[in-house]
């Protein structure tokens, strides 16, 4: 009998022309071939969709695969003739040949967004095809401390268990800590095996620039755009300024063109389409709507006119430069008042006004009720809704059924208390996204090394320099020598600290701690202070 690693060599030989696999990639489709469930984070154009391309040839059965976006669906099924797509774009008849075919055996991949899942059809005819694996593709957005999180994405646990618990194979590129015990917890996985391959992207240059105006600051970026060697990336907070920084280019001679949420679909394929194949659109001026399924391997350059809102996102929008392996730059022109922006975005939430009103819905009806029956009556977002019964669902007050619906299983003389506890939980979420602007901050200001500082983030050691960042070319990225206090603690130790809980180092930088505390977020401590008071115990 021919070993699993020479099968898995010819089928990604013949079938999708490999010639090697990458670090990372062999490991994870060992795992999945083994019935395990698995974790893969590797860095982007690292490879990871080759993971299940090539498990599924070699495992009996459909390969089902969530995707957040259908523009990323497509780049996926492209040229592949056992593969379709499941989505709200398809006519009825096309949706019945794509179940049809995955029932007989002739479909090997069906991809498909996270709200189809809601769809009680979908699900039951998925079951018939009988799937031995599912895929989560860009598993960060299960987690509300991740940087894209999407409340569709919580109920994928119950959506595998009624598939009959294939084998689960979550994928992402970026996944600080705290993150990665998200995807295993909401998930559900089964002893999964975790896949962490390096983070570092050591051809992409790593740079900031600092302005005390934004008029200086608008104009700098315009001149760096004029003077780098497209194609590139240009992100910004807001609509309005991608419109009119894409506007500005053009006056200079630039083929540039705004991609934003604010523009139809169709119009946004055009501009992708044009970017991706080098048809008239050199630079891309995009919000964060542009973002996952651009997969264009020459891109050499991301310049961000604003910060992201998190170090996870910042590192994510940079990684799409230089994946072809090639020399790229990026960065970031930064104002300290331009964070008042983000930690405005990072401030919204469900209010407890919000989580009584959906509390009181469900516990007079005392009935299973459809969340899309809620929206007009509650006058709330389908994603406001969607937290709102997330969090009333953790604090045991309401329960969501197999079939989506929702109802109170709280008495009412609970109702108080539960939804102090959802608020409370909700503000700690927030809490959260604004430490992770602190951390933005902390990455624009510091006068160290860039990627030794990224690097930490994610959990991952980097002695510095690096010789390829703003910090590193000046002679200045050698860090201090850690102090003793400090090098006590090591990167990815749970510690509990008297006010803040539980939470995991996250960085020893010199003489500073940062942890990643589960419920307020990145603080940054004093290692010597620590020391004095016992600030932190190390948990077992």
């Amino acid at each position: 009998m021919r070993r699993v690693s020479d099968r898995i060599d010819e089928v990604a030989r013949r079938r999708f022309g490999f010639e090697r696999l990458r670090p990372g990639q062999r490991e994870a489709i060992e795992s999945v071939l083994a019935g395990r469930d698995t974790v893969a984070i590797m860095s982007t154009g690292s490879g990871k969709t080759a993971i299940y391309q090539i498990a599924g040839q070699l495992i009996d059965g459909a390969t089902v695969v969530v995707s957040p976006l259908i523009a990323l669906q497509r780049d996926q099924v492209e040229g592949e003739d056992d593969a379709a797509l499941l989505n709200s774009t398809l006519s009825g008849t096309a949706r019945e040949e794509v179940f049809e075919e995955a029932a007989d055996g002739g479909l090997e991949y069906v991809l498909l967004a996270p709200e189809q899942l809601a769809n009680e059809e979908v699900l039951e005819r998925l079951r018939e095809a009988e799937p031995s694996l599912f895929v989560v593709d860009e598993a960060h957005c299960v987690s509300e401390w991740g940087h894209d999180f999407r409340p569709d994405y919580l109920e994928l646990a119950d959506v595998v268990e009624r598939l009959g618990r294939p084998t689960v194979l979550a994928l992402t590129a970026t996944a600080s800590p705290p993150v990665r015990a998200d995807i295993v917890d909401v998930l559900r996985l089964r002893d999964p095996e975790m896949v962490i391959r390096g983070f570092d992207r050591p051809n992409i240059w790593l740079g900031v620039e600092h302005f005390r105006d934004g008029e200086h600051k608008r104009r700098a970026l315009l001149d760096a755009v004029v003077q780098a060697p497209p194609p590139g990336i240009v992100y910004v907070a807001t609509k309005r300024a991608c419109e009119e920084v894409a506007s500005q280019l053009r006056e200079r001679g630039v083929r540039a063109d705004a991609y934003h949420g604010g523009l139809g679909s169709r119009r946004r394929d055009e501009v992708q389409a044009a970017f991706m194949h080098d048809a008239g659109v050199d630079v891309v001026v995009a919000t964060i709507a542009f973002g996952m399924g651009v997969d264009k391997a020459n891109v050499r350059w991301v310049f961000h006119h604003d910060v992201s809102a998190s170090v996870d996102a910042y590192y994510q929008e940079l990684g799409r430069s230089g994946r072809d392996g090639a020399p790229a730059r990026a960065v970031l022109f930064y104002r300290p008042e331009d964070l008042g922006l983000r930690r405005f975005f990072a401030g919204g939430t469900v209010d407890r006004a919000a989580l009584e009103r959906v509390a009181k819905v469900l516990a007079v009806a005392a009935r299973p009720i459809d969340p899309a029956d809620m929206l007009t009556e509650l006058d709330l977002s389908k994603t406001k809704l969607a937290t709102a019964v997330h969090r009333l669902e953790e604090a045991g007050f309401v329960d969501v059924q197999e079939d989506g619906c929702v109802r109170a299983v709280g008495r009412e003389d609970g109702l108080d208390e539960a939804v102090e506890a959802a608020a409370h939980a909700e503000e700690d979420r927030h809490a959260f996204d604004r430490s992770r602007v602190e951390m933005m901050r902390a990455y624009a200001e510091r006068r160290e090394c860039r990627r030794a500082f990224v690097l930490g983030y994610f959990g991952e050691a980097f002695e510095p320099p690096c010789g390829n960042c703003d910090v590193c070319d000046a002679g200045l990225g050698a860090e201090e020598e850690a102090s003793e206090d400090a090098a006590g603690f090591v990167v990815g130790a749970r510690v509990a600290h008297p006010e803040w809980d539980e939470g995991t180092v996250a960085r020893v930088d010199g003489d500073q701690i940062t942890v990643v505390f589960d419920s307020v977020g990145y603080k940054t401590l004093d290692a010597a202070l620590v020391a004095d008071r016992g600030l932190l115990e190390v948990l077992g």
